[in-house]
């Protein structure tokens, strides 16, 4: 049997968002998240990891080509120079932490990717910080 073989596939992309929670006053919201209340940017790295067994024809768990089509439509696109409170649906209700965004982009990752591949996630917050999920349903 040949080996079980992971793919890694970076990015970079940048928003501009706040922490924000729509419970909370303005006040608690500043006490609580200090200078994240305010609206910054972040420059991301994403690390998409993917892993099976590669195909005996064509040597590749996926074609490269197609995981940069998946990755440009279902993070680049809906991401990348936009503003996570104000330009995308997913933090009308929650802040938009590095945890929280690292969720959605792997739910609509295991979503997009064929069933098992998507072995995880790591989400560079700066050089220092990042968030990562591994697994099935590494962001139920």
């Amino acid at each position: 049997m040949p080996p079980h073989v992971r793919l890694t596939r970076a990015v970079e992309f940048s928003t501009s968002l706040r922490y924000w929670n729509p419970d909370l006053s303005e006040a608690e919201n500043r006490e609580l998240f200090g200078r994240k209340a305010s609206r910054h940017g972040h420059n991301y790295r994403l690390e998409v990891t993917l892993a099976g067994e590669p195909d005996p024809v064509t040597g590749m768990v996926i074609d490269l080509k197609e995981l940069q089509e998946v990755i440009d439509r279902e993070v680049m696109t809906r991401f990348d120079h936009r503003d996570l409170n104000r330009d995308t649906p997913y933090f009308e209700k929650e802040p938009p932490t590095a945890e929280n965004l690292a969720r959605v982009i792997d739910r609509v990752l295991r979503v997009a990717l064929p069933t098992g591949l998507l072995y995880g996630i790591r989400l560079f917050e700066d050089a220092d910080t990042f968030v990562e999920l591994i697994g099935p349903g590494g962001a139920a």
